[in-house]
């Protein structure tokens, strides 16, 4: 165990205490800000929204991207865009972050958990036709589950610490079954399946710019939108559904006031012409992880050959919960930050009696995988 220690110490040679993931900031954000301040818009208009939207949407190839408050509400967004209604069963991972199955249950829906892959441990296509084909059948148009005769409506594929799903075998999947793909891309910004940047296959995704994520808004998020007239009803529904008049308030929907602040968008815009360093910056870091792993207990969870990670947060499986425990510990004796993975969703008390297949990858890794110190290690100023 003492290799592990000594190799994050030697990524990050000149820190005391090492966090697992945060931000690197300097005189360009402060600068972005400050311009925000002055300029009076600090709510939900100003120029900085603009650019930032445009900047992430040039970035991953979508049509349009719309800037919200976090990724949560992106991803509750663009569930209500693809028709999720209150009674609907939406699949997704048992292996996720918990704003995940949140978001599903506060629209009324019903999360149903199916397994992980062993590659890259997002959503596994063959643990969903596995389940579709002993519990779902097609009515119509709708693919139903056989037990409870509810509509299955939706996929929310996690791409875990970075890595992409497979993503054309998911599509082929889920056209076959009639069922929408929104891709929970939170992780994932910077991550490129087969050339294409995640958050890209299905009609609306989600981003997250939380404060650990690979650049930050300090809270924040992105629907992703393929077609332009979606992104105009994303931006019209995430503001009150509120349309332009010179003075009177007229709302033509339920909306939601889920809008990024203009401040925010200005940090993320100066965070954003770092990314291709700490893209850079962190495939350098999990390099070193992999080679100093090599011939260890210890597994490294490396990017799918057929995807470009960003490497969000690299990750290692040990070899039983006790060996997790003891690294655990040890790190954090050395001032070393690391965590566990999620409690696996079936555990949490609100997900007990979800619908689920087959999760026993997700058990197996729920009790032995770990998060490593993952900030990028560079430091620019790239005005």
């Amino acid at each position: 165990m003492k290799f592990l220690l000594d190799c994050i110490k030697h990524i990050y040679h000149d820190q005391t205490r090492i966090s697992l993931h945060e931000p690197i900031m300097d005189q360009g954000e402060i600068d972005y800000v400050v311009k925000a301040i002055k300029s009076s818009y600090v709510s939900s208009t100003g120029e900085y929204i603009d650019k930032f939207e445009e900047e992430v949407s040039r970035y991953t190839g979508v049509k349009k991207a719309v800037a919200t408050v976090n990724g949560t509400s992106a991803l509750q967004a663009s569930l209500v865009l693809s028709g999720v209604k209150a009674g609907d069963i939406v699949i997704t991972q048992a292996l996720t972050f918990v704003a995940t199955c949140n978001v599903i249950k506060h629209l009324g829906a019903q999360p149903l958990f199916v397994d992980v892959s062993p590659v890259g441990l997002g959503l596994s296509v063959d643990a969903l036709e596995e389940y579709l084909l002993e519990y779902a059948y097609l009515d119509g148009e709708n693919c139903k589950h056989k037990i409870t005769k509810q509509c299955i409506r939706a996929v929310v594929p996690m791409h875990t610490f970075g890595h992409p799903v497979d993503l054309d075998c998911l599509s082929l999947l889920c056209h076959k079954w009639n069922i929408t793909i929104v891709e929970d891309a939170a992780e994932s910004l910077g991550s490129f399946y087969k050339g294409q940047h995640t958050g890209t296959f299905g009609r609306f995704s989600a981003l997250s710019f939380n404060g650990n994520k690979i650049i930050t808004t300090g809270g924040g998020g992105m629907i992703l939108c393929k077609h332009d007239e979606d992104g105009i009803h994303a931006k019209h529904i995430t503001t009150t559904a509120k349309k332009p008049h010179a003075y009177e308030f007229i709302h033509d929907e339920a909306g939601f006031n889920f809008r990024m602040p203009n401040l925010n968008a200005a940090l993320g815009c100066a965070q954003f012409k770092k990314l291709n360093h700490y893209l850079k910056s962190k495939r350098e870091i999990s390099e070193i992880y992999q080679q100093a792993l090599i011939n260890t207990e210890y597994q490294f969870v490396k990017e799918p050959d057929y995807a470009k990670s960003n490497y969000w947060l690299n990750a290692i499986i040990c070899e039983s919960k006790q060996s997790r425990n003891e690294v655990i510990e040890s790190c954090l004796k050395a001032d070393i930050l690391v965590r566990p993975v999620w409690q696996p969703m079936h555990y949490l008390p609100m997900f007990k009696s979800a619908l689920r297949g087959n999760l026993s990858l997700t058990e197996y890794l729920g009790s032995r995988l770990i998060n490593l110190p993952s900030s990028p290690r560079i430091e620019v100023n790239c005005d």
